[in-house]
């Protein structure tokens, strides 16, 4: 299979249907290889546009949901980023494209997975993500305060924690809700957050307390 032209042909689709608006999230995903990141027998799915079983009883996002999540984000080159839920490393690694000059701090709850993670970015040369095992919702204060934040898995509010770690004017991205989710941001301001809702969203739930 032609992962290469398969990458381009997923990611020609996602910004003629308007699921990636800004050129530098296309640029990301052009360069990131999904395929890399999913177990050996999921690879001929890599690019298709739908979540993938990734073990621990976790997915990776839909192609889609990691350009929305990122547009929505919009880092610049040099911000210092906090990601919940490292999964497998793709959404990380698209991330890492986006903030080439920063650094991502990334925290999964799996040990297994923040490894293969590590090894996984390692190996393609992402050198500015830094991962730890551990219980997102803490977040990682030791590196505070963000210039934005983001969850990819489903919590029933954005942890206080984290919020509290991403600087005024920064910006968080999450799903939140039980049963039903949306997908929310919230720009932070010295009196908190302003939230702005943008569609119902279905992503495995945050685990840990």
């Amino acid at each position: 299979m032609d992962f290469e032209a398969a990458r381009e042909r997923m990611v020609d689709r996602l910004v003629s249907a308007g699921r990636v608006e800004r050129e530098a999230t296309a640029e990301a995903m052009r360069a990131v290889p999904r395929h890399e990141f999913v177990p050996p027998g999921r690879r001929d799915a890599a690019y298709e546009d739908r979540p993938l079983p990734i073990g621990e009883g976790q997915t990776v996002s839909a192609p889609h949901m990691v350009g929305v999540m990122c547009d929505l984000l919009a880092p610049d080159a040099d911000d210092e980023v906090l990601e919940i839920g490292t999964g497998c490393g793709y959404h990380a690694a698209v991330t890492a494209e986006l903030v080439d000059r920063g650094t991502l701090y990334s925290v999964e709850y799996h040990e297994s997975l923040a490894e293969e993670a590590r090894e996984a970015l390692a190996g393609l040369g992402y050198g500015n993500v830094e991962i730890r095992a551990g219980d997102g919702h803490e977040g990682w204060s030791e590196n505070a305060p963000y210039d934005g934040a983001y969850l990819t898995c489903a919590a029933p509010t954005v942890p206080d924690a984290v919020l509290e770690q991403v600087g005024v004017g920064g910006t968080v991205v999450a799903p939140v809700g039980d049963r039903r989710q949306e997908l929310v941001t919230l720009d932070v301001t010295p009196d908190g957050g302003d939230r702005e809702r943008h569609g119902g969203v279905r992503f495995v739930p945050m685990r840990g307390e």
